[in-house]
């Protein structure tokens, strides 16, 4: 169930259940803050507290923004992801498993692999895991590209992994 029906069903259930399911929806599924959240669905940051602190239940106009914004957020299929295949050392760098870019909210599974053959085997594991682009070192990426039929985005070492992931969002679309 993707965060918006979460919200809906929470709603249904009780104050106390919405205001639970609304922080998690926020900051883990979204990684966004109060703050952050409240601009986007056009509502005062004081109303989101209220809500988020149990002295106020939303309205029904609240309640359909908070819903909308999170809905807007979501990836059309929640099983979507970039894979990033790298060296253990590197994907111990990377702090998020989800991103909000291009106001797409996407998830980074990580892939390690420490030779040229096991970035190979692993980059066709993660497209039949259904990967919709790859993220991997130059070394490997020419022939990557050759084997699998996704968008394959090279980590250059003067750039940040987080460029990389998002020239792999623009190639997916």
């Amino acid at each position: 169930m993707n965060a918006s029906e979460r919200l809906i069903y929470a709603a249904f259930e009780s104050d106390e259940t919405f205001r639970i399911v609304l922080y998690r929806v926020i900051k883990e599924d979204l990684n966004m803050s109060a703050a952050d959240f409240a601009k986007e669905a056009g509502i005062p940051y004081s109303t989101l507290y209220k809500i988020l602190s149990g002295n106020r239940a939303p309205n029904i106009k609240t309640l359909r923004q908070l819903v909308y914004t999170a809905k807007k957020y979501e990836m059309p299929d929640a099983n979507e992801f970039i894979a990033v295949i790298a060296a253990r050392m590197v994907l111990d760098t990377i702090t998020e498993t989800k991103r909000k870019i291009g106001g797409r909210l996407i998830t980074v599974k990580e892939y390690s692999a420490n030779s040229i053959e096991e970035a190979i085997i692993v980059a066709t594991r993660a497209e039949r895991d259904g990967a919709k682009a790859l993220v991997c070192a130059p070394i490997v990426s020419h022939t990557v590209e050759k084997i699998v039929s996704i968008p394959v985005t090279t980590i250059m070492p003067k750039e940040s992994i987080t460029a990389a992931i998002e020239i792999a969002m623009k190639k997916i679309g």
